[in-house]
């Protein structure tokens, strides 16, 4: 049997509000963790500012291990975790934390990729005028690799989103967990149409902010 839409469309508005809620909270909690291992990982590296193998070696193990367990899987595996941290394991709060374990890695790999591609000469030529590591991070390595950073910024966004959706096998609240609940164990097509319809509309307009964002700093 159908549902009425008309008297569904503020839970749709809800769990909408909740996705967005949950993919802001932890795209900041991840990016805060994120891009500082991902500085580390370019200026610990061979050759890098403050070479360090062992530091190095460390942290990029420690991502691998993290990204090498689908998000599923992991959401599961935190359950203990995440029942301590927020004291529920299901619900949106719940959600965050899988999402920010899941993203923090990822966003970590794409920094030090962006950071990556900034020219050596640059860096170089910041050393010979005497500039510390610390300041080689923040005016150059940074400021070159900000465009850089934002397009990925707003991969790891995208990702979440998904992630966020997926979160709804578990009771993780959103758009994901309605489309669980009622287009797919009711049945209900109508809602798992609109679900659908709704996280493209959210994942284009991130992609096209980021898009935007990215050339305006590239342009200065």
């Amino acid at each position: 049997m159908q549902v009425d839409l008309a008297e569904f469309w503020p839970r749709i508005l809800q769990a909408t509000n909740e996705t967005l809620i949950m993919v802001g909270i932890s795209l900041f909690a991840a990016t805060l963790i994120g891009v500082p291992l991902g500085i580390l990982l370019v200026v610990t590296r061979k050759g890098g500012l403050v070479q360090n193998n062992v530091v190095f070696k460390g942290i990029s193990t420690i991502i691998n291990f993290f990204r090498s367990i689908p998000f599923i899987i992991l959401l599961v595996a935190i359950l203990p975790l995440t029942r301590f941290i927020v004291g529920s394991s299901i619900g949106t709060a719940a959600a965050v934390v899988p999402l920010v374990l899941f993203s923090g890695p990822y966003i970590a790999r794409l920094v030090e990729s962006s950071l990556l591609e900034v020219k050596s000469g640059v860096v170089e030529a910041a050393e010979a005028m005497g500039a510390s590591p610390w300041q080689i991070i923040i005016r150059v390595y940074l400021p070159e690799a900000l465009s850089s950073i934002v397009l990925n910024l707003t991969i790891a966004t995208i990702g979440l989103v998904g992630a966020s959706a997926m979160a709804g096998f578990v009771g993780g609240g959103g758009l994901g967990d309605l489309a669980i609940s009622y287009g797919y164990q009711r049945f209900e097509t109508d809602i798992m149409i609109i679900t659908v319809i709704l996280l493209v509309i959210i994942v284009q307009g991130l992609q096209t902010l980021g898009n935007l964002l990215s050339r305006k700093i590239r342009r200065q």
